[in-house]
């Protein structure tokens, strides 16, 4: 479904990141992985991927630095010859009731979760215009559309990114690039393991499936957006969040 193509996933080292990769690797991509993090499993699993016999480059990278993301997508681009897709993946949460909401709270989540998106397409789109062609998937969530009590700094990240990509969508698409973002719901992965047993039973009574989500379901959707077959898909928000939103 992918093969041969080159994709870039922020946040790659872990989570809904590490699994988007697997599903790309799989499905026949070569794949670049920008973290700021690399933890102790990393080279283990990337041992265990070699087995796809695609290529995997992995940079330190801080997401929000403009110039080190467009240093390291340059080096990827000159290694693997092209960018076909970003993922803009990369995310972080400081969750707290607004009044008690630091500056540094604030700013650190939007940086991270919002500018970042921005930096790296940004960079990757002199790639894709140049080709004609390209694929821009963000990863929102359902907080973006409902909002989260405790995690203002978060939904307006993540509510952000749905403008991004509406916005994005309409000035890429006569240059043949598309852009969408995919909604997750109650995800189970590290960062929701923070959460305490009362926030994730608050989450469990508004999911009609009655249980969270694995990441390889996200990926799944992701790849699907990547992939030729949603060539006509554009600027559209994909909840996946078992019913949460309906």
């Amino acid at each position: 479904m992918l093969k041969d193509k080159v994709a870039v996933i922020t946040g790659g080292a872990r989570g809904i990141g590490r699994s988007i990769a697997v599903e790309f690797l799989s499905n026949g991509a070569h794949v670049v992985l920008l973290d700021k993090f690399f933890p102790e499993d990393f080279d283990s699993w990337m041992e265990q991927m070699k087995d796809h016999n695609r290529t995997i480059l992995h940079k330190s990278v801080d997401i929000t630095d403009a110039k080190a993301t467009d240093a390291a997508l340059e080096e990827a681009n000159k290694e693997l010859g092209k960018i076909d897709i970003l993922v803009n993946n990369a995310g972080i949460t400081r969750d707290k009731l607004l009044l008690r909401m630091t500056d540094e709270d604030w700013d650190l989540v939007l940086a991270v979760n919002l500018k970042g998106a921005f930096v790296a397409a940004r960079s990757v789109l002199k790639y894709m215009i140049k080709q004609k062609s390209g694929k821009i998937i963000n990863i929102s969530s359902v907080v973006g559309i409902m909002g989260n009590a405790g995690q203002a700094n978060y939904a307006a990240s993540k509510a952000g990114m749905i403008g991004l990509t509406k916005s994005v969508a309409k000035e890429l698409g006569g240059r043949n690039i598309t852009v969408n973002a995919v909604a997750p719901g109650y995800v189970e992965t590290d960062m929701t393991h923070q959460l305490s047993d009362e926030q994730k039973a608050t989450f469990l009574q508004i999911i009609p499936l009655k249980r969270g989500c694995k990441p390889e379901e996200i990926a799944g959707t992701v790849a699907f957006l990547a992939s030729d077959k949603a060539n006509y898909i554009t600027g559209q928000v994909i909840a996946i969040d078992g019913g949460m939103t309906m």
